[in-house]
């Protein structure tokens, strides 16, 4: 959740609304009494309604919120059934803790790791080399890692650097063989951790006792990529999608858009 909330005064009028809106290009404000929660006011609560208008008047009263100990995925059902944008999160006193809302659901869930995905995974790696690789959770230096991915996005280091900074980053998946920890996924959590200057990063981990170089090396090397600072960052209009969504855009006009 995010804990620095903006807030707007129940004894307010909707004209402080409307400058709060401007400063802050937020379309909704939790409604504070004190420190107590007594309701939202959002930008279609203001249509056709005179600026001197008490707070009170046009916010809504039958406010959902939320537990600070609430799971994400109940967060995610709670904001998604009944059509809100905006979760406040209260204690025992109705006090406003922080908030969460629809956009932090989706980033919790964009490149997820499921446990599935990681054994999937292992499976591979039994079948190609025939050996038994064995998993655990740690803690793994990001600097120590070999990157096995040439180029990350811009736009999508954006998301991650979010991401870390509220806590909701997936795990790295990584291989360690004689020594050397590869990084399977998260190439983005993993730019992203350094330029936080985040030193160490979650992941789950996959020993494998193998002589023979993997795949993975292979491909590192092909690429030249020995550390994080070989990874090339492209902006947004770099991205492949972009470049053929532009294509097909300018065939369909007869022109570049």
């Amino acid at each position: 959740m995010t804990y620095d909330v903006v807030t707007v005064d129940a004894n307010g009028t909707t004209k402080d609304v409307i400058e709060k809106i401007q400063t802050t290009g937020h379309d909704g404000f939790p409604v504070v009494d004190g420190k107590e929660v007594v309701g939202y006011i959002a930008a279609r609560d203001l249509i056709f309604v005179p600026t001197t208008t008490p707070v009170r008047k046009v916010m809504s009263h039958h406010l959902i919120v939320a537990d600070p100990e609430m799971s994400v995925n109940d967060a995610a059902r709670v904001i998604f059934r009944s059509g809100i944008q905006k979760l406040p999160v209260v204690n025992d006193q109705n006090e406003l803790l922080g908030i969460i809302s629809n956009t932090d659901v989706i980033r919790s869930q964009i490149e997820h790791v499921s446990p599935e995905k990681v054994f999937n995974f292992i499976t591979t790696i039994k079948t190609l080399h025939g050996v038994e690789p064995v998993l655990q959770r740690g803690i793994i230096p990001i600097d120590d890692l070999l990157p096995t991915q040439s180029k990350v996005y811009e736009d999508e280091l954006e998301g991650r650097i979010y991401e870390i900074k509220k806590g909701l980053a997936e795990p790295l998946i990584v291989i360690r063989r004689r020594g050397r920890t590869i990084l399977v996924d998260g190439h983005h959590r993993t730019v992203a951790a350094k330029r936080l200057g985040i030193r160490a990063l979650d992941a789950y981990i996959i020993d494998v006792d193998l002589d023979d170089e993997l795949g993975l090396e292979r491909t590192a090397r092909a690429q030249d990529l020995t550390s994080l600072d070989d990874i090339q960052v492209l902006d947004y209009a770099r991205h492949p999608l972009m470049a053929v969504t532009h294509r097909l855009v300018r065939g369909q006009s007869g022109k570049d858009p």
